[in-house]
């Protein structure tokens, strides 16, 4: 029983951070990339996004929930989890060991961004435009602990895909899976450049 249920859990861990949380974050980095068409667009974008009908539910269940069992999930097996990396050091080892690391970073990141935001907005302390933003990423030290969160973030969420195909029986043969690899590392690359790009947006307004 005890290893049908981590069976389970892994297999619903590893669904859940594509399909909700890979979605949202997609849709996230979407809107937030209407900052690079100036304030208005973002100011637009994000308010659209805030005024959906029952958003406090999507976001209970569709974002919050799902996201809480992902990382709590995670960091079990980020602590867990064996790799054979000191025998073998493979790159699949290595994107294994990546994918723990980015994992906690990106926890971190998220647990503070939805503090700086969302909580923050959701208290009246701030307010859902360009200049919240701009605000937080125009000092240096909070404009590389996104940089970092960002690429951490889209790290985790592409190989997760390699991971996520994989274990739901998708990519079966070394062909395929090496052809999976090739189609996260181009998803990273994209991904990242639209979160980046509009960070320094943010930051500098370029």
């Amino acid at each position: 029983m005890a290893g049908t249920r981590g069976y389970v859990n892994r297999r619903l861990h590893s669904l859940l951070g594509v399909v909700p949380i890979g979605i949202f974050l997609i849709q996230h980095l979407t809107v937030n990339f209407f900052a690079t068409r100036g304030p208005e667009a973002f100011n637009a974008a994000a308010h659209f996004m805030e005024s959906l009908p029952y958003r406090y539910v999507l976001e209970t269940f569709i974002i919050f929930l799902p996201l809480l069992f992902h990382s709590i999930y995670g960091v079990y097996i980020a602590f867990t989890a064996k790799s054979n990396l000191s025998n073998f050091g493979y790159f699949r080892n290595w994107m294994f060991i990546f994918q723990r690391i980015t994992g906690i970073i990106t926890l971190i990141f998220i647990a503070w961004h939805v503090w700086e935001t969302r909580i923050a907005i959701g208290f009246g302390w701030a307010e859902l435009n360009y200049s919240l933003m701009e605000g937080i990423l125009t000092e240096p030290f909070f404009f590389w602990f996104y940089i970092v969160g960002v690429i951490s973030t889209t790290f985790h969420f592409s190989n997760g895909l390699w991971s996520f195909f994989v274990s739901w029986g998708i990519t079966v043969s070394p062909r395929s899976q090496k052809i999976m690899t090739y189609a996260s590392i181009i998803i990273f690359l994209a991904i990242s450049y639209v979160g980046v790009r509009t960070l320094i947006q943010f930051a500098y307004g370029i």
